[in-house]
């Protein structure tokens, strides 16, 4: 691991510009980005409002965004590491933790390293609703139905894979995932990051208005899928702040440099398990970037959050993009092209 590199101040000014840019043209209402290297307290550039509804307060390190997809790094990825791993070998087949599975499960096969790496071959669409009132157990609804392709065979992004882990975890430990996951949390000083519902107020950050004259969502999971698991699910469903983040950002490359468990899990994990197009690859969970010198996760709400240990520095971003429209994510591109630049950049 090489010493840590300050951040340039040029490169500081570009990412403040482009949210205050994307503020301007509507995209959000605004955001936070928290900066820093494992050595140091972290920074924060922040524009605009938390949303209109909470008055003209701008957003803080403490404000409370749905994370969305970032959930699978910071609860499930982890909670992987740290507690299931001790019960299940990472290349043995769920069924191991399922015994209640029908013989013959396709679902069965799959392994903890194909769900972490987006290779099960579990059907793509998530779609839960589905399976209400079956009076079945869900696990083994979603184990149950036919693969789209063979296991390990390639990299396709899949949800339901993470909704599945937070079930293995809960089966492996006899306990709520959301237990494990508010444990591991404080044990790291999080101490705002929670699963969702949370209380409406101006410290917590509106997402989308789904029908015109409707209450906003507004401290409930923006994911359909989350919601209808009660809020805690493997895919989606936390709620954080970027002071937590970058908490949580500073542990990881601490704990490398420590070597400690959770160290030794994030370098397993920064190895590259399946292309995702050139350049990109997916280690466990994390997106590797930079020939795998820079992990990072997106949520569909407008979070982010990069790590460098080969700069030592990391980044988080927390913006409501769908809060005017959901395909304002896709308009973060410019200030996520800038973080990963930003994290990885040696000059």
């Amino acid at each position: 691991m090489t010493s840590t590199l300050p951040w340039r101040a040029a490169t500081l000014a570009e990412l403040r510009d482009c949210l205050d840019l994307m503020t301007a043209d509507g995209i959000v209402p605004g955001g936070v980005i928290a900066y820093g290297t494992r050595e140091g307290q972290p920074s924060y550039l922040t524009s605009g409002v938390v949303a209109p509804e909470c008055g003209d307060a701008p957003p803080t390190p403490d404000t409370l965004y749905d994370v969305a997809s970032l959930t699978k790094v910071v609860a499930t990825w982890s909670l992987t590491g740290m507690v299931l791993a001790e019960r299940l070998p990472l290349d043995a087949p769920v069924r191991d933790v399922l015994p209640h599975l029908q013989p013959g499960a396709p679902g069965g096969q799959i392994t903890v390293r194909q769900i972490l790496s987006h290779t099960s071959g579990l059907r793509a669409d998530t779609r839960l609703d589905q399976y209400r009132n079956t009076g079945t157990d869900l696990a083994e609804l979603i184990c149950g139905e036919d693969l789209i392709s063979d296991p390990g065979a390639g990299h396709r992004y899949i949800n339901r894979g993470f909704i599945l882990l937070g079930l293995l975890l809960a089966a492996a430990t006899g306990r709520r995932l959301d237990e494990l996951a508010t444990e591991l949390w404080r044990s790291l000083g999080m101490h705002a990051t929670t699963y969702g519902p949370v209380a409406r107020g101006a410290g917590v950050a509106p997402t989308e208005q789904r029908f015109p004259g409707a209450p906003r969502l507004w401290g409930l999971p923006h994911d359909d899928n989350a919601a209808l698991l009660g809020g805690a699910a493997g895919h989606a469903g936390v709620f954080s702040a970027p002071a937590d983040l970058a908490t949580y950002a500073i542990a990881l490359l601490t704990s490398l440099q420590d070597r400690s468990p959770l160290g030794r899990w994030l370098a397993d994990s920064m190895m590259p398990q399946a292309a995702i197009e050139p350049g990109l690859d997916r280690g466990l969970a994390w997106i590797l970037a930079d020939q795998a010198r820079v992990a990072y996760h997106h949520g569909f709400t407008g979070t982010s959050l990069y790590i460098s240990p080969a700069t030592g520095r990391y980044l988080a971003i927390c913006a409501n993009a769908v809060y005017h429209h959901q395909d304002n994510r896709a308009r973060l591109a410019p200030l996520r092209a800038l973080a990963l630049k930003a994290v990885s950049d040696e000059t």
